[in-house]
């Protein structure tokens, strides 16, 4: 088969454009030729015209075509911190009798690692299953399959702590198999955000509005029109008190009337400008019982292991590291040569073999940013928090660009976020 010519390749990204809202330049326009490619291998297609052409009509194809481009990758409690912040915020909320049962909406939900650490999280607290409802949706068929399966790799345990996993997992075929008590709190739905149809579905089936809704690391891939979209079904999907969870580079992006819901490190929105009564920490009288979400009878003890203890995901390899400095010392000769594409390429070359690294995003976004190509190295900078929300290099960046682009109040918050891991470096 022929290369793809670069410019029919285009109606197959602006069918992308159109289904999910996907800025093309942010998983890479090779990424999504060698996608339409594989398809049509698989087709038998020579012809990329009448590849686009049957993709836009058959909606199975559009689907197949989804799966290779979105890459749907998560492990179980990423960023621990948001869900204490949030198991607190449910926790006080399922006291009140008239507001259950609490109503939770992680979307997308890959192949469930999200959903699930809420559900675990919420009965490790104690709380009656029967107290939250906890919804999940992703555009991807194949990683709602994985989800509902509840089999996982250790590549889904990255996190310090795994007592989580010693109790409600247990261990098949060198896989950890999730316990039906936490695979029951979920509810798994094929859904696109970006269906205008999505938001109202739900409203009207009676799932929605919702206290919660996850949805991290979308925007940071969408276009501007499909990132206005979506935040209109999410102002739609969400309670006028309730929280919205967004990825580490994602709340400086929502243009609404949103302020932030937490620390910095939670991620969380509410609506603005002021704290609503339902949104703050009931307070107690001194000497007053506290009160406690209601308990389930029917869950095992905390301490009741079902999974034999397992040893924490390996450390990097020793060749592992020097492979890295050796990447960004080639790329930064490269780029002090002003050999801008070939410093790209060296960056490209080690992330197709080890995987994304936080240092090269941030790299290449300084090299695009040398050679003028200011989307590139924004979209750059806000993967580089993706893979470390503690990147304050990368905050600063984002700040300057937003500046530059006359965006105060964006450079402002960019600028905030980097002082706090600034300090927060300072206290440990």
């Amino acid at each position: 088969m022929t290369p793809l010519d670069p410019a029919p390749a285009i109606a197959a990204e602006a069918l992308l454009r159109r289904w999910i809202g996907l800025d093309p330049g942010t998983v890479g326009h090779a990424a999504i030729r060698r996608a339409v490619r594989k398809r049509m291998t698989t087709l038998g297609l020579d012809d990329l015209e009448s590849y686009t052409r049957l993709a836009d009509a058959d909606t199975l194809e559009r689907d197949l075509l989804v799966e290779e481009v979105v890459v749907a990758e998560s492990w179980f409690f990423r960023d621990p911190q948001v869900y204490g912040f949030v198991r607190r915020f449910i926790c006080d909320r399922v006291t009140v009798r008239e507001r259950l049962p609490v109503r939770v909406l992680s979307v997308p939900c890959a192949a469930g690692e999200e959903p699930y650490s809420l559900a675990i999280s919420l009965l490790d607290a104690g709380v009656d299953p029967a107290a939250f409802v906890i919804d999940a949706s992703d555009i991807s068929r194949a990683a709602l399959d994985r989800a509902r399966a509840g089999r996982y790799t250790t590549n889904a345990f990255r996190t310090a702590d795994l007592a989580f996993r010693d109790r409600w997992f247990r261990t098949d075929q060198g896989c950890a198999v999730l316990a039906a008590g936490v695979r029951g709190a979920v509810r798994f739905t094929w859904g696109n955000l970006l269906d205008e149809t999505f938001a109202s579905s739900a409203l009207a089936a009676g799932r929605a509005p919702y206290d919660v809704v996850f949805c991290r690391n979308l925007l940071i891939y969408l276009t501007v029109e499909a990132r206005a979209d979506v935040e209109r079904a999410l102002d739609s999907l969400l309670k006028p008190d309730g929280l919205l969870v967004l990825g580490a580079a994602e709340p400086p992006i929502m243009k609404g009337d949103w302020v932030p819901a937490g620390e910095g490190a939670v991620f969380a929105l509410r609506r603005g400008p002021a704290a609503s009564p339902a949104m703050r920490k009931p307070s107690r009288r001194i000497g007053a019982p506290e009160t406690r979400p209601p308990l389930s009878p029917n869950l095992p003890a905390p301490s009741e292991p079902v999974l034999a203890p397992a040893a924490p995901p390996p450390a990097p390899t020793p060749a592992g590291q020097p492979a890295l400095q050796m990447t960004l010392r080639r790329a930064n000769e490269l780029a002090n040569e002003r050999r801008f594409p070939e410093a790209l390429d060296v960056c490209a070359d080690y992330q197709r073999t080890a995987g994304p690294a936080a240092e090269v995003y941030f790299l290449m976004g300084m090299i695009h940013q040398s050679a003028a190509d200011l989307d590139a190295a924004e979209d750059c900078f806000h993967k580089t928090l993706y893979l470390d929300a503690a990147h304050a290099e990368a905050c600063l960046a984002l700040a300057l660009l937003a500046g530059q682009r006359g965006d105060a109040r964006l450079a402002q918050l960019y600028r905030r976020a980097a002082a706090r891991v600034v300090a927060r470096r300072g206290a440990e």
